[in-house]
């Protein structure tokens, strides 16, 4: 993994990785358990460390590439993934993985998931959760299109809900909204992600990743630049204004571990009873 100063993008995965000052990924586990708090604080989804999601970036079809960009959309993009903190800010990015690969998939190429599965993020280990005797990993969340593992949340499928798992899937959701927020200001700032980018591959992820530095860095420095409609109105799709930047297909993998299961159900349980906020159930 290549960093500096704790400060480090992804380009195109594990074998073509370049450094960026820009994604600061925590370090410790008293580093994590602050991204946590946020997301208790202004989101009320305790131990979440991050929000992930992929979108692809449209790009005109490169020369001699087959259908190798080609995505389920009948178009040509490379994916852009994502790790976002509760304040909008990228702590990871990934850019560079070609449309056609699966889409369930794209995440797990990327050297941030290797390295979550060989457990080298420093990320703390199960504790209880506030206000309350159960125990639960710190997870990332995400939507249908991840599997579902002992650090990584999604929502209930539709065919199993009831109410508890409805108000499950508010709760993630709304936490989760922060990602989908982060690509709606992306696409709105940047103007070169509201239509197909006609460049080498290469000179697209480049592209990319200084937009996504920009952001974090004019999310820090400028009170101007996200404001109440880029954070709510830009995001309700979680696509592209113009539709050159859009989302990941769901997963048709059903393989998750009985453990993930259990510590789902344990968050469900937990938003229905000490972890219940007052407006879920009117939502």
């Amino acid at each position: 993994m290549c960093c500096r100063n704790g400060l480090f993008f992804l380009l195109g995965g594990a074998e073509n990785e370049v450094c960026v000052d820009a994604g600061e990924i925590p370090q410790s586990e008293e580093d994590w358990k602050k991204v946590a708090h946020e997301f208790q604080e202004k989101w009320q989804f305790p131990h979440c460390l991050g929000a992930v999601d992929g979108k692809h970036v449209q790009i005109k079809k490169p020369a001699n590439s087959g259908s190798r960009y080609f995505n389920y959309k009948g178009t040509f993009s490379v994916v852009l993934m994502a790790v976002v903190d509760a304040n909008y800010e990228i702590l990871m990015a990934d850019v560079g993985k070609n449309g056609r690969i699966s889409d369930g998939g794209v995440i797990k190429n990327t050297s941030f998931y290797n390295s979550l599965i060989k457990g080298e993020l420093n990320i703390p280990p199960p504790e209880r959760l506030p206000g309350s005797n159960k125990t639960a990993p710190y997870v990332f969340i995400s939507d249908e299109a991840f599997q579902l593992t002992d650090n990584f949340m999604k929502p209930y499928a539709l065919s199993v809900l009831n109410n508890e798992r409805r108000i499950y899937n508010y709760r993630l959701s709304r936490a989760r909204r922060v990602v989908e927020n982060f690509f709606g200001i992306l696409v709105s700032r940047f103007a070169v992600l509201g239509k197909p980018i006609n460049l080498r591959p290469t000179k697209v992820n480049a592209i990319v990743l200084a937009c996504c530095y920009l952001h974090n860095f004019l999310r820090r420095h400028s009170s101007d630049y996200v404001n109440n409609q880029h954070a709510t109105s830009q995001s309700s799709q979680g696509i592209g204004l113009d539709g050159h930047v859009y989302g990941m297909r769901s997963s048709s993998s059903s393989a998750s571990s009985t453990t993930a299961k259990v510590h789902r159900d344990t968050f469900c349980s937990y938003f229905n009873n000490e972890g219940k906020v007052e407006w879920q159930d009117k939502i």
